[in-house]
């Protein structure tokens, strides 16, 4: 039975990635995830994989009639494939479920008019997004806020058993420097000198996901802006996702609730 249940999970990727991969999610990610446009051949296939393995692994479930498109479950599952692209030795936890909310939700996981949150993950529990933040978040590449990167980022640093914003895939060697990095730079978010919004200076955690979030989304003015930690987040990721002759010009950043 042991054996069986260790065997289940590598025949379901095998099955998931013989799949074809549907042309109209294909010219989704050319239009919503710069980053995957500008590969080559066969690294998109690999990013096409890894999307293919997180939806095969992940259950998708609908609260207050909340939509699960063909175009949310796509944008969950690419923000996971970016993450993973770098370092194709990482693994996101499988199985866990996703609930999906219409909209914002409060403390009490109920539906709120007033600021709440677009998302949220704990140690052991699943995975709560809401359907207008994660098309929000693909609508405005570009602009620092993916509340799909936000999230699964928080699922790294949760590896290590508590939220405390050292990422588990960090060097250990690194880390004393990395919380000197963070107190740095969680100071000048604070003090509005960053180009990472107020809500990195929370505490270390929200740090890390918000840092993520540029990373990927912002990581030229990244690096022009904080060197240092644009370097940490490559080593980390063991990639570069800035884009060929990278404009200067950037989208100005959305306003968007704690998450």
């Amino acid at each position: 039975l042991v054996a069986a249940f260790g065997l289940r999970r590598p025949l379901r990727r095998w099955w998931a990635v013989r799949r074809l991969f549907p042309e109209a999610w294909r010219a989704w990610l050319h239009a919503h995830v710069p980053f995957y446009s500008h590969l080559d051949p066969d690294a998109r296939r690999r990013f096409e994989q890894d999307v293919q393995i997180f939806l095969a692994e992940h259950t998708f479930e609908a609260v207050d009639g909340a939509p699960i498109t063909d175009e949310l479950r796509l944008g969950v599952a690419a923000g996971a494939a970016l993450l993973l692209h770098g370092r194709p030795d990482w693994e996101l936890p499988a199985g866990r479920t996703i609930l999906i909310y219409p909209d914002r939700f409060d403390d009490d996981y109920y539906l709120t008019d007033d600021a709440g949150f677009d998302g949220m993950v704990h140690e052991q529990g699943p995975i709560i997004l809401s359907a207008q933040a994660v098309a929000e978040s693909w609508a405005h590449p570009g602009d620092g806020n993916n509340v799909v990167l936000h999230e699964l980022a928080h699922l790294f640093d949760y590896e290590n058993m508590s939220a405390d914003g050292v990422p588990s895939l960090l060097d250990p060697a690194s880390e004393a420097s990395w919380r000197r990095l963070v107190r740095r730079e969680m100071q000048h978010a604070r003090l509005g000198k960053s180009l990472l919004r107020r809500y990195a200076a929370t505490n270390p955690a929200e740090f890390f996901a918000v840092a993520v979030e540029n990373f990927f989304e912002r990581p030229e003015l990244l690096r022009r802006r904080h060197a240092e930690l644009f370097d940490v987040l490559v080593a980390l990721f063991n990639l570069d996702p800035r884009l060929p002759e990278a404009p200067d010009a950037a989208p100005a950043p959305r306003q968007v609730p704690d998450a």
